[in-house]
């Protein structure tokens, strides 16, 4: 097992914004992919009030090795989790907000249609907030992704998680060329929706591989890129084989930038719905 690098520790004193939002999502009976991902940023992004909704339950269909959402029997969907989250953001008074789910192919829809009502909710209920949804694959089901187009959210991110050589290992249930064709289609239906995707690094990937995955996401139109450090959340995951430098990070980062992506996030700490609005605000 890798020692963690200096760069990658970090300590977060506890705070009352912290616990308000712990008691507001409790109150309201929502999730977030904060928790259940163990995301090292949780604490921060708590501390300033926001945080990333997680729809359609806390038990995933699939079980990709890097990821630590629990892979158990999908949960019956809430129908009244939409308004709910809608709440939850005017509460905390978000002017960006991103939504996220489980991966339901329990759904006929892959719960497009769920996704699509807690847009229009948070529209409704707050018309100045900015939505982002980072959606699963739906199975390469082009009905579903539509269903979320034509709910119109400002941003629709799917993210294609690693090189093509690394599928089989760490997301044997997904498909690197499938998941590229949700990033193409979601320019060809609404050409107005800024797409976005995530690509972690440490899993054992070669530059060059990473400079051709830069290269597919560009030819399919993605705007919107974030390069951030895997990090295991356990033992029984898929081990982390390398920690980058922050150095390597910047020179991916610059490296994306000339490839002609709008907006590029790349550090060890940078995940996909971390500070994601500022892909809207400055664009390169």
């Amino acid at each position: 097992m890798l020692e963690k690098p200096e760069w990658l520790k970090r300590t977060f004193r506890d705070n009352s914004n912290l616990n308000y939002v712990r008691e507001m999502l409790s109150e309201l009976h929502l999730n977030t992919i904060c928790d259940e991902a163990m995301c090292p940023n949780y604490v921060e992004c708590f501390s300033k009030k926001t945080a990333t909704f997680m729809i359609l339950g806390v038990n995933c269909t699939r079980n990709c090795r890097f990821c630590n959402v629990t892979n158990r029997e999908p949960q019956k969907v809430d129908v009244d989790e939409p308004n709910r989250v809608a709440e939850a953001v005017s509460k905390l008074g978000l002017k960006y907000v991103v939504i996220t789910s489980v991966t339901r192919d329990d759904l006929p829809d892959g719960g497009a249609a769920h996704f699509a009502a807690t847009i229009r909710a948070i529209h409704k209920s707050c018309p100045d907030t900015a939505v982002e949804v980072l959606i699963p694959d739906f199975q390469g089901n082009q009905e579903a992704l539509k269903i979320v187009a034509d709910a119109s959210p400002e941003v629709i991110s799917h993210n294609i998680e690693t090189v093509k050589s690394l599928y089989d290992q760490v997301r044997p249930q997904a498909i690197y060329e499938r998941s590229l064709e949700v990033l193409k289609n979601i320019k060809l239906f609404a050409p107005s929706i800024r797409s976005k995707t995530g690509i972690m690094l440490g899993l054992g990937e070669k530059d060059t591989q990473v400079y051709e995955v830069m290269e597919d996401l560009r030819a399919v139109g993605c705007e919107f890129l974030t390069i951030g450090q895997y990090l295991a959340p356990s033992m029984e995951h898929y081990p982390v084989q390398e920690y980058i430098t922050p150095e390597q990070f910047d020179r991916y980062g610059e490296i994306a930038k000339e490839k002609g992506f709008a907006f590029v996030a790349s550090a060890p700490f940078v995940r996909s719905s971390y500070n994601a609005a500022e892909a809207l605000e400055r664009e390169v």
